[in-house]
Order: structure tokens, then sequence, then C-alpha cells
């Protein structure tokens, strides 16, 4: 049986969901970062910028978040968590197979944070990004619009 990804807008009634999300997906890569937060920071992040925010359904079953932001230069992938047990499933590279069409529908490169320790950074590097800066805490990502 073929399993189907698909998106739709975050509502809400998904706060819960998105908190244990944030908390499942992140807090490990957060404390190896030396950074501790409440949860009441983890709600500000959830909220920020709500109206970008898209769950990741996998046979319409909530299992992640794609928080996608239209800059004037940039689409930017502000967040991109998946529950930790539908890792390596490519639900990941699906969604950044999607991004990227949508990216040069409109025309405009894609650009994204990860933090040093995180394993997504290699999701990442295998789906074209280069590194394009690198501080203290993450790394800046970005991916080119193919040459025409």
């Amino acid at each position: 049986m073929k399993v189907v990804i698909g998106f739709r807008r975050a509502e809400q009634a998904d706060i819960d969901f998105l908190l244990i999300l944030r908390k499942t997906s992140m807090n490990e890569h957060l404390l190896r970062a030396g950074i501790t937060l409440s949860e009441q920071y983890h709600l500000s992040r959830i909220n920020e910028f709500f109206s970008d925010s898209h769950l990741i359904l996998r046979d319409k079953q909530a299992v992640g978040l794609i928080k996608l932001g239209v800059l004037s230069t940039s689409l930017h992938i502000r967040q991109l968590q998946i529950l930790p047990e539908f890792h390596r499933m490519g639900i990941g590279s699906y969604v950044m197979d999607v991004v990227k069409k949508q990216s040069v529908k409109i025309e405009l490169p894609i650009t994204l944070s990860v933090l040093l320790d995180n394993p997504a950074k290699s999701l990442y590097l295998r789906h074209g990004f280069i590194v394009t800066e690198k501080n203290d805490l993450e790394y800046k990502m970005s991916w080119r619009l193919p040459e025409k």
C-alpha cells in the first residue's frame, strides 16, 4: 500500500501537537547546543509566523511541520520538524522536493538555518544545499535555482 504525504495549514487546534513535535524533534539538538528552553518559549516559537505553518501529513496523520516564509530574496524554511519515529522514511526528502518545486515556480532560492549538531544538515546537503555561513550556533544554508 502506497503511503500518501500531504499538507494542511496549521490551526490553533494543532498547538498541542506542535508543542509535542517541537519538544521531541528539537530538545535533544537544543540541549547539545547549550540551549534550554521553557515551555513558554517553545510556544512563542510555534506562534511566531504561525500563518506560514503547514502540518506534514502521512496518510492524513500529522507527523511534522514545515514553516515557510516567502521573503523578498528567498523562500525561507523557518522550521522543518518531523516526529522522530517518522525519521528515515523519506518524508523529509519528499518535503524538500515539494519546497524545491515551489522555489522554482516562484523563482526564488531557498534559505534556512540549522543547528550545528542537527543531523538534518545531511538531508539539506543531499538536496543540494550549500553552507553559506557558520556561527557558534548554526549553519546558514541555501539552495540555488537551477540554471535556465
